[in-house]
């Protein structure tokens, strides 16, 4: 099946063509770790993981880099203010995200590269730069000449012909519309304290830019097929990247650029200076569901802009239920027989549209779509003349096929132990008729916020972690 993808250089959807048959090379960017990532973040790598499991889905084999930028104007500041070297003020921030992915269901990176670990690579880049006249020294510092690529601009549609020649920034972040040469390496400052390491130009550190060309191209070449961010990372971070990658080596660079819109909370954009900022473990120590927190996330279009507040979890949890009604069905499934051509039928159109949804820029409400046009399909056959065995087996194959991509069809086990060990001790207590201490025991999980509902197939056990059939 033909893949297609909005290239934001295009600037239109395109048909995607790995430069590798077979072989999908991948940059993501990842966080900076002076903070803790936010759901603005997260909903970036929720769309990078779903890039990554859709293109693992039609076939692809996928290499995937996501950075960690633990040395920059931030970093710096913020390991100052605490008293304590970069390493240990970035060690525990770059911990809690990886708890954090695993939690949300994130497919783990091939590389986590951080950019204190690739300074030589850095090096050697801006003395390429250098040696070709893009780059030049001043007041310690070696610096981009923006001027000297003609390509300047092309990916974010900005325009240079107002800039002021021969201006330059230092900071690691800045306006949007500043078009000053940019530091690639930035002398030794009392500011950044010993965050230094020396080189051929002067002691001093790199600029944010060079940190992910250089990584980039050290894990994947000189050239790869696709690299993602958000929106705000297209200018300057990532015009940048391209301007002393391609200047560098004589090569492309990237393929292709894709780029996740902005996330809205409660209706404002969050940030630091609207103190609005929720991290996701804030959200689940309020016992929202990791689960629920990954829906909301990933069931809006990445290019469309998505309001995340509590009401839409609360909606997440209602959609979730609905799904996981599929999955209780066919698991309830006793009927002997062959699969009906009915059935059949329905799995192959949603199997069908599914795919369709994917290939067609990560169409995620398409394919959410025909997972829901299944549960209707299976619920009228089901009512109408039953369910077989055979019905339920293949229509859990593809549910599973489908969470391979989305990862929430299928709650894990992630109860806690003491819930787990009430919930099995019930289940015993059914079976063998002890109906006194099957309903003390309903109570008493009640009482931690569980619901149980019983069946043939099991009990099924509802709670802030999600919605699981125990057998």
């Amino acid at each position: 099946m033909d893949i297609f993808f909005y290239d934001t250089r295009q600037r239109k959807k395109v048909q995607f063509k790995p430069l590798e048959p077979g072989i999908v090379k991948l940059y993501t960017c990842g966080p900076t770790v002076y903070i803790d990532s936010h759901i603005g973040n997260y909903r970036t790598f929720i769309f990078e993981d779903l890039l990554r499991r859709s293109l693992e889905f039609f076939g692809y084999r996928v290499t995937q880099v996501m950075n960690l930028t633990d040395v920059d104007d931030k970093t710096i500041r913020n390991a100052t203010e605490n008293g304590v070297s970069l390493k240990e003020f970035t060690a525990p921030i770059i911990e809690r995200f990886f708890r954090d992915i695993a939690d949300l269901n994130i497919q783990p990176a091939d590389h986590y590269p951080a950019a204190t670990d690739h300074i030589p690579e850095m090096i050697d880049l801006i003395k390429k730069l250098l040696e070709k006249g893009y780059a030049y020294i001043a007041d310690g510092s070696v610096y981009f000449s923006i001027e000297k690529y003609a390509e300047y601009g092309k990916l974010s549609g900005m325009k240079i012909e107002n800039m002021v020649r021969g201006s330059r920034i230092d900071a690691d972040e800045y306006e949007k519309d500043d078009f000053r040469d940019f530091a690639l390496w930035r002398g030794a400052s009392e500011a950044d304290g010993d965050v230094h390491w020396d080189a051929p130009f002067g002691s001093g550190r790199p600029g944010w830019h060079i940190e992910c060309s250089a990584m980039s191209m050290h894990y994947l070449g000189e050239q790869f097929d696709i690299h993602t961010g958000g929106v705000d990372n297209i200018f300057p971070h990532h015009e940048n990247e391209i301007a002393q990658s391609v200047c560098a080596t004589g090569n492309r660079f990237v393929h292709y650029w894709m780029h996740s819109t902005h996330l809205l909370y409660n209706g404002e954009k969050m940030s630091k200076s609207l103190g609005n900022i929720a991290t996701f473990r804030e959200l689940a120590s309020q016992g929202y569901a990791a689960r629920s927190i990954r829906y909301v996330l990933l069931t809006t279009h990445y290019r469309q802009q998505l309001n995340f507040s509590k009401d839409a979890i609360k909606a997440a949890e209602a959609s979730l239920v609905r799904l996981d009604t599929l999955r209780q069905a066919v698991s309830e499934a006793t009927d002997l027989g062959n699969v009906r051509a009915e059935v059949e039928s329905a799995i192959i159109l949603a199997e069908k549209n599914f795919s369709a949804g994917l290939a067609d820029d990560l169409g995620i409400s398409a394919a959410i779509a025909a997972l829901y046009d299944l549960v209707s399909a299976i619920h009228r056959i089901a009512q109408k003349s039953g369910l077989r065995k055979t019905e339920g087996e293949q229509v859990l194959q593809f549910w599973k096929k489908a969470d391979s991509v989305l990862a929430f069809l299928f709650p894990g086990d992630d109860f806690p132990i003491n819930i787990t060990k009430l919930v099995k001790e019930r289940i015993i207590a059914r079976a063998e008729k002890n109906w006194e201490l099957s309903d003390k025991l309903r109570l008493e999980l009640s009482k931690y916020g569980y619901e149980l509902e019983d069946s043939l197939g099991g009990t099924t056990v509802s709670g802030s972690e999600g919605r699981v059939l125990v057998k």
